[in-house]
Order: structure tokens, then sequence, then C-alpha cells
């Protein structure tokens, strides 16, 4: 329970940065970092992994983890950089085509790393690697959320408070 605590504290102690831009390439470099770690004590927590198996599973997820990034950057790419000259039935027909074939690639990926990874930690772990992921990304969200609730609930109250300012100075 403290572990999951200090998780908590983790993310909840990077995300004002994230929050503001809303857009993870704009992230602060160190929020990122906290992030990534928070995220490691995460699934190391929930799979209960060795610190043997920690050690040898950490550098294949994170290859993995970066390949499977490039594949979601191309299909982003792709969507925010048209052709100009293709007419728009077009260009969204390649999405479409550009989006299944970086879907297999990541599947194949996916079989792949599985299998290096089985090589470190037993089925079981693996298993439960994708909802831990899935737990995580949630968490995550979920403390923007509240983040951005109280950002809104801070502004609105100073946007109250600069009113009630300006009656008294009428």
């Amino acid at each position: 329970m403290k572990k999951i605590f200090k998780i908590f504290l983790m993310v909840w102690v990077a995300l004002p940065v994230w929050a503001q831009d809303g857009d993870a390439g704009k992230m602060d470099p160190k929020a990122q970092e906290k992030i990534r770690a928070a995220r490691i004590a995460f699934i190391t927590d929930r799979l209960g992994l060795t610190p043997e198996e920690a050690e040898r599973f950490w550098p294949i997820y994170r290859e993995f983890s970066n390949k499977r990034l490039e594949l979601n950057q191309q299909f982003e790419q792709a969507k925010r950089n048209p052709d100009v000259k293709k007419p728009k039935e077009e260009h969204e027909r390649e999405l479409v085509e550009l989006g299944f074939k970086l879907k297999q690639q990541e599947l194949d990926l996916e079989k792949e790393y599985s299998t290096r990874i089985l090589n470190v930690i037993p089925a079981q772990k693996l298993m439960a690697l994708r909802t831990a992921e899935d737990d995580f990304r949630r968490l995550l969200m979920q403390q923007i959320q509240q983040r951005q609730l109280q950002e809104q609930r801070k502004q609105q109250a100073q946007d109250r408070n600069e009113q009630r300012l300006r009656q008294r100075n009428n």
C-alpha cells in the first residue's frame, strides 16, 4: 500500500506541467522522467518483479515501448501532414490503410517482444503486464482530470473575487 501511495504521489507531483500543456510532446522533461519512474515503480510492484527479473525485464520493455511509440508517431505525423496535392478522401483512405499496416506491425512487435520477455519473467507476469499498463494509464488520466478540475475551480474563485472587487469599487 505504501508503494502505491508513493507512486500516486510521484505522478501527482509530475502532472502540473503536463496538464497545463495538454500535450505529452511539450511536457517538461523532468515531469516526463517522474512519470516514467512512477510507471516503472507501479508496473514493477503490480507484477511483483524480483530485482533480478526487473534488471532483465526493463531494458527489453523500454526497447519495446520506444518502438511502439515510433509506430504511433508515424500515424500521428501522417494525420498532421496531409499531402495537399491529394483530395481529402484519398488522404483519409491512405490513413485507414496506414492505420491497418501500423496495427499489424504493432502486433508483430508485441509477439516478438512477448517471446523475449517470456525468457525473463513467467507467463503469469506477462499476462498481468497489460492490466498494469492500463491501470497506470487510467490512474494518470484520473489525476490529470482531477488536476484540471482543481485548476478550473481555482480560476472560477479568482474570477468571482475579481468580480466582487469590481462591484465594490463601483
